[in-house]
């Protein structure tokens, strides 16, 4: 499992993003975006502190119009998602990025002095799907490996994936997933999101 500082930091780095930034090299989109959302979360002391609510606030407003969630979801559960009725697919949607907030929230209060080393791009910088690899350094411990895979839309950049010290964070959740498909079907793979978020929800309040 990716580390949670890697995963809710690396896509809490897609921040809110003025039309410029959008519409520039993918590189240079993550390394400007980094720096401001970072500067975010150190002065909203409510978001380091891993409050859920306030967590799922900041990601509603800085970062989910940065992301193809459908498209990660669909990834993640893999073969099952095109075999899904409509109202399972936003389910889906709906448990899969609740359990991502309840998982990771904790970690935008890891953020300290760390800051984003973004490696030059290798790709086509005029291609509508690529891979930008960076670093985030600073405080203790080694630097950590996070990778996004990104995608043009309406000329923006949005994330599907993220990989973390070598680990796509898509093909994790797809094992899992796949796992809980063959055992009890789609509707199981929603109960199962479904109970783990409440479980999360009861410890937080204990």
């Amino acid at each position: 499992m990716p580390t949670s500082s890697g995963v809710l930091l690396g896509a809490a780095l897609l921040g809110a993003s003025s039309p410029a930034v959008a519409q520039t090299a993918p590189d240079r989109f993550i390394e400007t975006l980094s720096n401001d959302v970072l500067n975010r979360i150190r002065s909203d002391k409510s978001v380091q502190s891993g409050d859920f609510q306030q967590v799922a606030k900041f990601v509603d407003s800085a970062v989910m119009p940065h992301i193809n969630f459908e498209r990660m979801t669909a990834l993640s559960v893999g073969r099952a998602w095109r075999q899904a009725k409509p109202e399972q697919q936003k389910a889906l949607i709906t448990e899969f990025r609740t359990l991502l907030l309840r998982t990771y929230s904790g970690a935008l209060a890891q953020v300290g002095d760390k800051q984003v080393k973004v490696r030059p791009f290798r790709g086509d910088a005029a291609a509508d799907d690529v891979t930008v690899r960076s670093e985030i350094v600073g405080g203790r411990g080694d630097p950590i490996q996070i990778d996004y895979r990104l995608e043009k839309s309406a000329g923006s950049w949005k994330i599907y994936d993220v990989n973390v010290l070598g680990i796509w964070i898509v093909q994790t959740y797809r094992e899992q997933f796949a796992q809980e498909v063959s055992a009890n079907g789609i509707d199981g793979l929603i109960r199962s999101l479904s109970d783990k978020n409440r479980q999360f929800e009861a410890a937080s309040r204990s």
